[in-house]
C-alpha cells in the first residue's frame, strides 16, 4: 500500500460553477436616458416613455461593451424601448450578435405618470410617490401596472430566455424596475429591496428548472473609468 492510499480524504472549497443545464442571465440596466422636461414629454411606445440615451448613457453603453466584449454569450436581448437597444449596440457590434426583443423585460408601466412625469413627481416628493415608497408598490400610481401582473411577466420572461438557452449564457439589456423585480423574485425579498441599480450596471442570476439564484447585483466596476475614446 502506498503512502497516498493512507492519506485522509479532503473536501476543498471551490469556486462556484453553475449546475449542468442552468442558464446564466446578465441583467444590464440601460445607460442614463435624456432628462425629462414637462414641456417636451418623452415619446411613447405602447403607452410607455421611450427616451433616447443621454450623452452619459452612450458613454456607459460603450463601457459595458468594453467590459463584456471578450466574454462568451449565446444571445443578447433588449426590450421594445430604444434605450435598451442603444445600450446593447456596442456589445452587439463587438460580438457580431443581433439582439432579440423580449417584450416581457420592458419597464413597469407607470400609467398616468408615463412620458417623464414620474421623474417630476418623485423629485417633488408627491404624496402618491411617498405612498409608493412606503408600500413598495408601483400600482399606487394612477393607472399603473398591477404589481402581481408585473412580477408574473418578469418571471415568465426570465424563464422563457432560460428555456431558450439551457446551459447557456445570455445578456439581457433591460430596466431598473425589472432588475429589482427579478432579484426580489430570486430572493423572496421586499419588492423594492433591489430598486435603483445604477445605469449601465450588471446583475447576474442563474436559472435552473424555474429556480432563480442571485450571483451578483449592481456591478459597476467598468464605470469607474471612461471607455477608450469616450468623452470625459
Amino acid at each position: 500500500m502506498s503512502p497516498q492510499d493512507d492519506a485522509p480524504e479532503e473536501y476543498r472549497q471551490t469556486r462556484y460553477e453553475a449546475p449542468p443545464g442552468a442558464t446564466e442571465l446578465l441583467l444590464i440596466r440601460h445607460g442614463a436616458s435624456r432628462p425629462a422636461r414637462p414641456d417636451i414629454p418623452f415619446p411613447l411606445v405602447d403607452g410607455q416613455g421611450d427616451p433616447d440615451l443621454a450623452p452619459e448613457g452612450r458613454e456607459q453603453a460603450a463601457q459595458v461593451g468594453e467590459r463584456l466584449g471578450a466574454e462568451p454569450f449565446d444571445a443578447l436581448y433588449v426590450t421594445p424601448l430604444r434605450r435598451t437597444a442603444q445600450t446593447a449596440a456596442p456589445l452587439a457590434k463587438r460580438l457580431g450578435l443581433t439582439p432579440a426583443v423580449e417584450a416581457g423585460l420592458r419597464e413597469v408601466h407607470l400609467g398616468e405618470w408615463e412620458g417623464g412625469l414620474f421623474r417630476k413627481k418623485v423629485a417633488e416628493n408627491d404624496p402618491i410617490a411617498q405612498r409608493m415608497w412606503a408600500e413598495e408598490r408601483w400600482d399606487v400610481v394612477p393607472g399603473a401596472e398591477p404589481g402581481e401582473e408585473f412580477a408574473r411577466r418578469v418571471r415568465e420572461s426570465l424563464e422563457r430566455m432560460a428555456g431558450a438557452h439551457p446551459g447557456g449564457r445570455v445578456a439581457a439589456f433591460t430596466h431598473g424596475g425589472v432588475i429589482a423585480q427579478a432579484l426580489a423574485l430570486a430572493t423572496g425579498s421586499r419588492p423594492f429591496a433591489f430598486l435603483a441599480p445604477d445605469n449601465g450596471s450588471i446583475s447576474r442570476i442563474v436559472v435552473l428548472e424555474g429556480q432563480l439564484s442571485v450571483r451578483g447585483f449592481n456591478d459597476i466596476a467598468h464605470l469607474d473609468h471612461p471607455a477608450p475614446g469616450a468623452l470625459t
